[in-house]
């Protein structure tokens, strides 16, 4: 049998022990029963798909069923997580299979769009996903700069993070709808974000949560954990923080100088900062903060027409995209997009093109990180009208740059 004539078929509950299997070689996972037990609350076997050799599954993909915030509106997005082709079935086509299968089943589903973190970003080009956002890791230390010390109202607090749900679930709602790249999160979505298993804290300690609030309301929170090291000149202990989430700068300011000034402590190390983070102007020392570029979001649109109007522009736009897809051709053709902050349409057209491009590079721009002028720079957008790649860059551009706050 050749690979291509290798069944595909839709995963079933029963499929994710061997499924984890899978994942955990390919993944180079010590822990593989901690692994298998972790994910298996938030695997969607209606939405994963395998292929089987005889009675083995040499390959797997699943999306997960999620709204993400794009600029100036929330919509659902597949999730698609957990991409794998056993070593001994590898360089065959069996990934183009099954990524370009989990799109045509996203569309079908009435999703207008893709999301995912990739392991190695040269893979999905091919297959029209763009790099959407990127995120600063920072590496800080802390004894060589300082933050704002004006008074802030409130207090701050700490507890752990179960305990806190309810509350922490509130303040993210309330967060995310106006910040590009966050996802929303179920009750499964929260015990997963909130998984503190040994297997997980890398040699560190519990996490814990600290929390801001005025006058019994919370404002904001951070969870984070500590590591322990001390040297011959004393204690030099690190952070790990794992999400800080505030509702304004007051919240935000308050939680960041507590997260620098812990006891013992001397370096703070927060992977999920976003491109344009506050931190930045408020350190003293902004060098100190360590801060490195490194991929975050991927974005694949799959229905130009849906994903295109259900978004908003920073400024009006009224332009004529002319698209290509060699995966998805529904999506192929002459597009007239109008709208701008409060509202967006999408149509077919026949009109000239204003810019031409193809979806991977549409799907780079959707959540207002690289801009279209950035990438016609590079060869990926060609103005075909005067005047046209000026108008799109700004339309698409957002006051607040999109994050990746969360691996899922």
């Amino acid at each position: 049998m050749t690979e291509t004539e290798l069944p595909m078929r839709t995963a079933t509950p029963q499929d994710w022990d061997l499924i984890a299997q899978l994942l955990t070689v390919n993944y180079h996972n010590p822990s593989g029963e901690l692994f298998r037990e972790r994910f298996r609350p938030i695997f969607e076997a209606d939405r994963s798909l395998v292929i089987t050799d005889d009675d083995l599954i040499i390959g797997h993909i699943s999306a997960r069923t999620r709204d993400l915030s794009v600029p100036g509106a929330v919509v659902p997005a597949a999730h698609i997580t957990l991409a794998a082709v056993a070593a001994t079935h590898r360089r065959r086509g069996l990934m183009t299979r099954l990524f370009c299968q989990e799109l045509r089943d996203t569309r079908a589903a009435g999703e207008p769009l893709a999301i995912f973190w990739p392991s190695e970003g040269r893979i999905y080009p091919r297959y029209g996903c763009g790099l959407a956002t990127q995120r600063l890791s920072l590496e800080i230390e802390t004894g060589e700069l300082s933050l704002p010390q004006q008074r802030v109202p409130g207090r701050l607090r700490t507890g752990a993070p179960h305990s806190l749900l309810t509350t922490l679930a509130k303040v993210y709602d309330e967060v995310r709808g106006g910040r590009p790249g966050f996802s929303s999160r179920s009750a499964v979505d929260w015990a997963h974000v909130l998984d503190d298993s040994p297997s997980i804290r890398g040699g560190a300690g519990e996490r814990i949560c600290v929390f801001h609030e005025v006058d019994g309301v919370v404002d904001g929170y951070a969870l984070w954990r500590t590591s322990f090291n001390w040297t011959p000149t004393g204690p030099a202990c690190e952070v790990r923080v794992d999400e800080v989430v505030a509702r304004d700068s007051d919240a935000y300011l308050a939680l960041w100088r507590f997260l620098l000034s812990i006891d013992l402590t001397r370096t703070v190390h927060y992977e999920f900062a976003a491109i344009d983070e506050p931190l930045l102007h408020l350190a003293s020392e902004p060098n100190r903060l360590g801060a490195r570029v490194v991929d975050a979001l991927w974005a694949r649109i799959v229905h130009v027409d849906a994903a295109l109007a259900a978004r908003r522009y920073r400024t009006p736009v009224d332009l004529v995209f002319d698209v290509t897809d060699s995966v998805i051709p529904e999506n192929a053709g002459r597009w007239r997009l109008t709208g701008g902050p409060t509202a967006a349409r999408c149509v077919a057209t026949d009109e000239a093109a204003d810019l031409g491009c193809d979806i991977r590079d549409l799907s780079s721009a959707y959540l207002g990180g690289p801009s279209l002028g950035a990438l016609a720079t590079a060869g990926r957008v060609r103005e075909l009208r005067p005047g046209a790649l000026f108008e799109a860059s700004t339309a698409f551009g957002w006051h607040l740059a999109p994050v990746g706050p969360e691996i899922y």
